[in-house]
C-alpha cells in the first residue's frame, strides 16, 4: 500500500470514530445548527497525517492500532477546533477547498463552534478510561495540556507580530514560533502520544521532541510554499499568506535581502488590513520573493530540517523490529518536505 493509500484509509476510519462520537442533529434549530457546524470541518477532505502519526507510532512499538484509535481521533478534533480559530484570527477566506467557518455563517458562530469542539476533544479523551485505564489516561491528558499550551504560545508570537507591526524579525524567530505553534501539534505529541500508548521506553518518548521539533519545521516551511505555488492541490487561498501578512521565512528572508527602498514599499504593503491589500500589491511582493530566490532559500532550509528529522529519526526507530508502521513513518518524514498538497 501506498502512503497516499494508508492515510486516505486512516483518514477513513478516523472519520468513522469521529462522526459516531459527535451529535448529529438536536430537536431545537439553534443547536442541530451547531452539530452541523461541528461536523463541518472533519467532514472535509484532510491528510490525516497527526492521526496517522499516532497510530504508526504507537504499532512501531508494538501497540494496538484500536488502543490509539480514540486518542489519534482526539488529535483531529484538536486540529479542526484550532483551525476554525486559526482562521478567525487570520481572517482566512478558504480551508480544505471551501469557505472558512466563520465565512460560511459568522464570527459568533464559528467562533462558539470552535469551543464546542475543544470541549468534545477533552470528553473523548476521558473515554481513554475504558481501554487504557486511569494512570495512562490522566498521562494522555497532561500531554495534551502541555500541546495546546505550546501551541497557544505560538499563535500568540505570530498574533503579536502582527499587533505590533513587527517586521524586524530573524529567521530564529520564526523557527522558534513554529516549533511552539506547528512542531508540538503536527509531530511532537502525536508522536509521544503514540509511544506512550504503547509503553515505549521513557527514553525514546522524549526523544520525540527533537525529532518533532525538526519534522514540523520542515512540515510548516513547506505548507507556507506551497500558499505561493500549489493553490489547486493545496486547498487554501493562493498567496493568502501575503494578503494576511504572515511573517514566513521567504518573507523574512525577502526583507533581509531587498533593497531599502524595495524593504519599505514591501512594509508598506504588508502593514495595510488584508480588505486594504490590492492584487497587484501582493503580487509585487510575491514577484520580488521569487527574484531574490527567498523561495528557494525556504526550500533549502525545510530540506535541512528534514535531514536532521531523518537522522533523529534512525536514532529513535533503527533498532525497533523492521514492519510496515516503521517504514511507514520513515516515509511520511520525506513526505513532509516534499509534498504537494
Amino acid at each position: 500500500m501506498e502512503l497516499k493509500e494508508l492515510l486516505a484509509k486512516n483518514v477513513g476510519k478516523i472519520n468513522e470514530f469521529i462522526f459516531s462520537f459527535l451529535p448529529s442533529s438536536h430537536s431545537i434549530r439553534e443547536i442541530d445548527l451547531l452539530y452541523k457546524m461541528l461536523r463541518e470541518y472533519p467532514s472535509r477532505p484532510k491528510k490525516g497525517l497527526r492521526s496517522t502519526l499516532c497510530l504508526l507510532c504507537c504499532e512501531a512499538f508494538g501497540g494496538s492500532f484500536n488502543l490509539a484509535l480514540p486518542t489519534a481521533s482526539a488529535l483531529e478534533i484538536f486540529q479542526n477546533w484550532i483551525l476554525i480559530h486559526d482562521d478567525i484570527e487570520d481572517e482566512s477566506e478558504m480551508r480544505r477547498g471551501r469557505p472558512t467557518l466563520h465565512k460560511m455563517y459568522n464570527l459568533a458562530l464559528a467562533l462558539n463552534a470552535g469551543d464546542a469542539l475543544h470541549a468534545k476533544m477533552w470528553e473523548l479523551l476521558f473515554k481513554n478510561r475504558e481501554i487504557l485505564g486511569e494512570k495512562k489516561t490522566l498521562d494522555i491528558l497532561e500531554e495534551m495540556a502541555h500541546m495546546v499550551n505550546e501551541t497557544t504560545e505560538g499563535q500568540n508570537m505570530e498574533l503579536g507580530w502582527v499587533y505590533k507591526n513587527r517586521w524586524d524579525l530573524d529567521y530564529e524567530d520564526y523557527f522558534l514560533m513554529v516549533e511552539k505553534k506547528t512542531s508540538w501539534y503536527t509531530c511532537i505529541t502525536p508522536l509521544r502520544l503514540g509511544a506512550m500508548i504503547a509503553d515505549a521506553e521513557e527514553k525514546k518518548i522524549e526523544g520525540m521532541i527533537n525529532f518533532g521539533k525538526d519534522l514540523g519545521i520542515a512540515f510548516q516551511i513547506r505548507d507556507d510554499i506551497l500558499n505561493l505555488i500549489s493553490y489547486a492541490k493545496y486547498g487554501k487561498e493562493w498567496i493568502g499568506d501575503l494578503f494576511e501578512g504572515k511573517r514566513t521565512l521567504q518573507l523574512i528572508h525577502l526583507i533581509k535581502n531587498c533593497d531599502n527602498k524595495e524593504k519599505r514599499k514591501i512594509v508598506e504593503i504588508m502593514r495595510k488590513p488584508r480588505e486594504e491589500k490590492t492584487q497587484e500589491e501582493v503580487l509585487y511582493v510575491f514577484n520580488l520573493m521569487k527574484s531574490y530566490g527567498s523561495i528557494d532559500f525556504a526550500s533549502l532550509k525545510a530540506q535541512d530540517y528534514s535531514k536532521r528529522a531523518k537522522k533523529e529519526f534512525y536514532e529513535i526507530f533503527g533498532d525497533l523490529s523492521q514492519s510496515e508502521a516503521k517504514r511507514y513513518l520513515e516515509e511520511i518524514v520525506d513526505f513532509m518536505v516534499s509534498r504537494e498538497w
